[in-house]
């Protein structure tokens, strides 16, 4: 037998949510296979079996907490077609092996709802959605998705409705506070993901425990754009890689943070810690929140290395294979919030960094160039920083640099 224990991922990880189970009770089990999806506060991990054999117990659903350590199902020796698991309720115990795996006898086999799936089927859905349909009787396989790629969300199980339950009073006296009752046709309810909370704690501690400030500035992206529309067939056939704003970008920040070392700084309690090290943390959106991997040595790479990490690292986030180190340590934030429209923002810096860059659209605007009225391709530029470190002679100069150097890329490639 074979206990299936929640690994330790990080020092600072000691808790996750079984996001999906891809086994079920009664299947076979390959050495090494992947079983369970555990999501955390940082990253989604697949959690393997060490052992062949068959699944015979799954002690944690999901949607449940689990800490570092806690077992969380068993694989016993067998070449599967196990007997029948614990999630059918059987009205009859016949073997004490059976009545391991059924902690009471079964008078009421209907009156839990656990019928997430009648029919033979897995259904793909959310851990939210099965919370949900757990609690209201809802059999998912009858849940008409919206997505479609056939997953069922939170929303789907709200709009399908309430499955009649044989025993619908069996907790209502527990929970008297809870009379506000919530209409289902007006508000969808929806559980945080472990992920959205942490985002949300995060951005609030720095809000709290930083004088964070925001000075603005707009670079005319002409010269970027020519000059990225002459070069990214060359580009691309030299290199194999696309040539995006990104690299420009990545490149004018390197730059600036070497001219103003206190923008690539961090507090550490009464000391502040200049980093040698230019790691550029690149914000990415995925379907579970902003995710910010980081670009490693950003400073030694050249234009086409730093648009295949970032393509690289944008591909993992998206796919849920991000690692813990693709995400710690990164000295600087770039924010593009342009690629959604957004044509100013102040971002919010990312944990310990003393700034973040926003990126915004670029919209055609009327400027004035060397006394004459043009209209000129502009961005929005917004620095957000540390005001406890980082002065506003060094913010406005740092954004200024940055502004400079976009106007003049062939600085960049000279320096590059």
């Amino acid at each position: 037998m074979a206990e299936i224990k929640v690994p330790e991922l990080a020092e600072s990880i000691t808790e996750g949510s079984i996001a999906q189970w891809v086994k079920k009770v009664g299947d076979r089990v390959e050495k090494g296979e992947f079983i369970v999806e555990l999501e955390t506060d940082k990253v989604n991990a697949e959690i393997i079996s060490e052992e062949a054999g068959v699944l015979t117990q799954i002690l944690a659903e999901e949607g449940d907490t689990v800490l570092v350590g806690q077992v969380i199902a068993v694989v016993e020796a067998g070449e599967g077609a196990a007997p029948a698991p614990a999630a059918t309720p059987v009205a009859e115990a016949p073997t004490p092996a059976a009545a391991q795996a059924v902690a009471a006898p079964t008078p009421t086999p209907a009156a839990a709802p656990v019928v997430e799936e009648t029919s033979g089927e897995r259904v793909i859905a959310s851990p939210a959605a099965r919370k949900l349909a757990r609690e209201k009787g809802i059999d998912l396989a009858a849940v008409s998705p919206v997505d479609p790629q056939g997953r069922v969300r939170v929303q789907d199980v709200a709009a399908h409705g309430t499955a009649p339950v044989a025993a619908p009073q069996a907790k209502p006296a527990a929970a008297p506070q809870a009379a506000v009752a919530v209409d289902n046709s007006r508000v969808t309810v929806e559980k945080m993901s472990r992920r959205r909370q942490t985002i949300a704690k995060r951005l609030l501690e720095v809000k709290q425990s930083t004088a964070m400030l925001t000075t603005f500035n707009e670079v005319d992206m002409t010269n970027v754009m020519a000059l990225r529309s002459r070069k990214k067939d060359q580009f691309f056939e030299s290199t194999g890689s696309k040539l995006g704003f990104m690299s420009f970008f990545t490149k004018a920040v390197v730059a600036a943070l070497k001219k103003y070392p206190y923008v690539n700084a961090q507090i550490v309690g009464d000391e502040i810690h200049l980093n040698n090290f230019f790691d550029i943390g690149v914000a990415v959106s995925t379907e579970e929140g902003l995710v910010v991997p980081v670009v490693r040595d950003a400073d030694r790479k050249n234009f086409a290395e730093i648009e295949d990490s970032i393509a690289d690292l944008a591909k993992k986030a998206r796919d849920k294979k991000l690692g813990l180190a693709d995400l710690q340590g990164g000295s600087f934030t770039i924010t593009n919030g342009g690629v959604f429209g957004s044509l100013m923002s102040t971002p919010i810096m990312n944990g310990t960094q003393a700034a973040i860059l926003g990126m915004h659209s670029i919209k055609k605007r009327p400027v004035e160039v060397n006394g004459e009225v043009e209209i000129r391709p502009m961005m929005y530029l917004a620095l957000s920083y540390d005001h406890r470190i980082i002065d506003g002679k060094d913010s406005v100069g740092f954004l200024k640099t940055v502004k400079e150097l976009l106007e003049n890329p062939e600085d960049l490639l000279l320096n590059s």
